[in-house]
């Protein structure tokens, strides 16, 4: 694959970028990775996790550093504030990973950013979370909407459609509007 693209743009790496496509396009199976986070009750509803290491192009890796971020409630529902809502943080991860491919995209594209903001608001009932419904009020968000602020040297149908691009090809966009399958499992002693 080649490209007329800046070697480094917006903060892409673009050849190597295309050299990822190249190597996963020739070898499909380097392609499955698995994401991991391991979480511990602090007290009350606060919580944290670590995310350190996952699996990824065929292999374990680590992650440069460990990340651990900590969630909690916020105390008009009755707990200590230490940290954002899981639910927040549920923001922040179609946020930035609407970004992240925004910024390849326009890179790949040849498009030089100067701007990319967002502002997400997650519209929730606690009626469902707090059991208070008779099933009618779902426990998660009726609905997430992003607004993004963009600009670069590209025109605005362009910008427009880097931020489309970036939606089709969003695992968490994906995860979100798609029936995602979840397995809980307990362990006791």
């Amino acid at each position: 694959m080649t490209t007329t693209a800046t070697p480094n743009l917006n903060g892409v790496d673009v050849p190597t970028l295309f050299a990822t496509l190249d190597a996963v396009k020739a070898q499909n199976e380097i392609a499955d990775f698995q994401f991991r986070a391991s979480n511990t009750w602090v007290n009350g509803t606060h919580s944290r996790t670590t995310f350190s290491g996952f699996y990824g192009a065929g292999q374990e890796m680590l992650h440069k550093g460990t990340t651990v971020v900590d969630a909690d409630h916020p105390e008009v529902l009755v707990a200590a504030d230490n940290a954002p809502t899981a639910a927040e943080y549920l923001l922040h991860a179609i946020a930035a990973c609407l970004t992240s491919g925004i910024a390849n995209i326009a890179a790949v594209r040849g498009v030089e950013l100067s701007k990319v903001t967002s502002r997400v608001e997650g519209d929730i009932d606690l009626l469902g979370i707090l059991g208070l419904s008779d099933g009618s009020v779902r426990n998660g968000y009726r609905q997430i909407k992003v607004t993004f602020e963009i600009e670069g040297d590209a025109d605005a149908e362009t910008l427009r459609g880097i931020v489309e691009q970036s939606r089709r090809r969003s695992a968490v966009y994906d995860a979100l509007t798609n029936p995602t399958p979840v397995v809980i499992d307990v362990v006791t002693p």
